[in-house]
């Protein structure tokens, strides 16, 4: 099963939970057992798992990021002026792959999937590939 969602975001830099999402898709298509992978075809937006019971930790994580890969930079060469997004793009990273079990997702106590923002607002999608085993 190949599933696609939208997400809109609302911030340049932004975390959103997409959790419930993902498991709405594999519960839509009765999945039983195997692997998701959850991709965003962005090349300024990225996948991550990380804690989702406090929001500091997004607020933490989009903070150093931006220490690390500030918007601007006088040696950045990219014309579009948005280098960073893609510097925290290809750190973050484009997807993550998720065990299911039994139609559940395999995640920690405080584990959720993220939909990174890096360079909105705008109008995203994410693809979500089940894969039997």
């Amino acid at each position: 099963m190949l599933k696609k969602i939208s997400v809109k975001t609302d911030q340049r830099d932004q975390m959103l939970d997409i959790t419930s999402e993902v498991r709405r898709a594999i519960g839509e298509e009765r999945f039983k057992s195997g692997i998701v992978i959850v991709y965003s075809a962005h090349t300024t937006a990225g996948i991550t798992i990380n804690e989702n019971a406090d929001p500091d930790v997004k607020h933490d994580m989009l903070m150093r990021l931006d220490e690390v890969y500030p918007w601007e930079h006088s040696n950045y060469r990219h014309a579009e002026g948005n280098s960073a997004s893609h510097l925290k793009t290809s750190t973050v990273g484009a997807s993550q792959t998720i065990i299911v079990e039994n139609e559940e997702l395999i995640l920690g106590t405080w584990q959720g999937i993220y939909f990174c923002e890096f360079d909105g607002p705008r109008n995203r999608t994410v693809y979500i590939k089940t894969m039997e085993g």
